[in-house]
């Protein structure tokens, strides 16, 4: 008779394994890494362990992953570098790689950027009253968090109007 044997796994390629899954769809942050290992019950040294190792590979930057987050949430979402530096904080990249990150990003692409969101915006509702197309454009740019004085230069722009 044969007794039945567990195969048990050593907790760092279990670790390494989690970890590799988690970043398959896309790249994550150390900070987020770590706290997802937490959570499937990996030993806070084998996660650090792992994160050193996955830095090493190359696997894991958070400037790398900072980068390419900005470029990402700039060009799909059309934020502002407010918003962008507050998602990349909640996703524990440190204030050293946010601050580069945002410098990268210059005053006048953000503006572009803002304008050509607004100008899509104003399209679809020219037709409307003065007052209504005013308060869903600036709507719209406060929620993608550009400030009040973009939103009036923009406006100014649209509308003609000084």
């Amino acid at each position: 008779m044969k007794k039945s044997q567990e195969v048990v796994a050593d907790p760092y390629s279990e670790a390494m394994s989690i970890a590799l899954y988690a970043l398959a769809p896309r790249a994550k942050s150390r900070d987020e890494l770590h706290k997802q290992l937490l959570k499937r019950g990996v030993e806070s040294d084998i996660a650090n362990t792992v994160l050193d190792s996955l830095e090493l590979q190359g696997l894991l930057n958070d400037l790398e992953f900072a980068k390419l987050w900005s470029e990402s949430r700039q060009r799909a979402k059309k934020l502002s570098k407010r918003v962008i530096a507050g998602e990349l904080r909640t996703k524990g990249v440190s204030q050293d790689i946010i601050n580069e990150v945002i410098e990268e990003i210059d005053d006048e692409s953000e503006y572009n950027q803002a304008f050509t969101l607004a100008q899509r915006k104003y399209n679809s509702i020219a037709h409307l009253d003065p007052e209504v197309v005013y308060r869903r454009i600036s709507g719209l740019l406060a929620r993608k968090g550009y400030g009040h004085g973009i939103c009036a230069r923009i406006m100014r722009e649209l509308t003609g109007v000084n």
